[in-house]
């Protein structure tokens, strides 16, 4: 794994402790990770063809991104849920990452954003990108203040971040194990996480839309 990853004694350090942001982590000046969670089938197809599919994988269904490690871990409870057991960190560029953000609609209607709610129904029916924000959680599952997102991708847009925009799909279940090990341990000391940062977003009318804290 070649991912930066910090003790999380020392993760919340310099990031914000409510609002709206997406947290993530840079590989470059150019692309992030984002992470999905999946049986090990599905897992292994994609690590070994750095794409997407096989006989397990249907680009018909929605399948859902988290740029936030810890978001992930609390949704798939440290690989331990079924159909989860295997984590990957796909890296993407950065622009690919903000048309992903360009077509998002939430999946609950916001009437400031939407006006009418026959319109907001209307763009999330049309929409490739369905966006989502929940309560950030602290490793042990507890509820933050901050919000985290998570992007649920359909049709031309999901065939293209699974066979297109892959820079990188790593398997990081191993650490995602072992940390999970020291966590039950109770050994908050020594658990390490992936380093990250508030990703910056460049579209105003996206910031805007999607909520952003600024």
């Amino acid at each position: 794994m070649n991912l930066q990853t910090i003790l999380y004694k020392d993760y919340e350090t310099d990031l914000p402790q409510e609002g709206r942001h997406i947290l993530g982590q840079m590989t470059n000046a150019e692309n992030l990770i984002v992470y999905q969670a999946f049986n090990p089938s599905i897992a292994k197809y994609a690590v070994t063809h750095q794409q997407f599919g096989g006989s397990q994988y249907s680009f018909s269904r929605m399948s859902w991104i988290k740029p936030n490690f810890l978001w992930m871990m609390y949704r798939a409870g440290w690989a331990s849920k079924p159909n989860q057991e295997r984590i990957l960190a796909i890296e993407i560029s950065k622009q690919n990452f903000e048309l992903i953000l360009e077509e998002a609609i939430h999946s609950s209607y916001v009437a400031e954003v939407y006006g009418s709610r026959a319109d907001w129904q209307a763009k999330l029916k049309a929409s490739n990108v369905v966006m989502q924000w929940d309560p950030d959680h602290a490793p042990n599952g507890d509820k933050l203040q901050r919000r985290a997102v998570q992007l649920g991708l359909r049709n031309e847009l999901l065939k293209n971040f699974g066979t297109h925009w892959a820079v990188s799909i790593q398997d990081i279940t191993d650490f995602v194990l072992e940390q999970g090990k020291c966590l039950r341990g109770q050994k908050m000391d020594e658990l390490l996480v992936m380093q990250e940062q508030v990703i910056a977003i460049d579209n105003p009318e996206v910031v805007k839309r999607l909520g952003l804290a600024v």
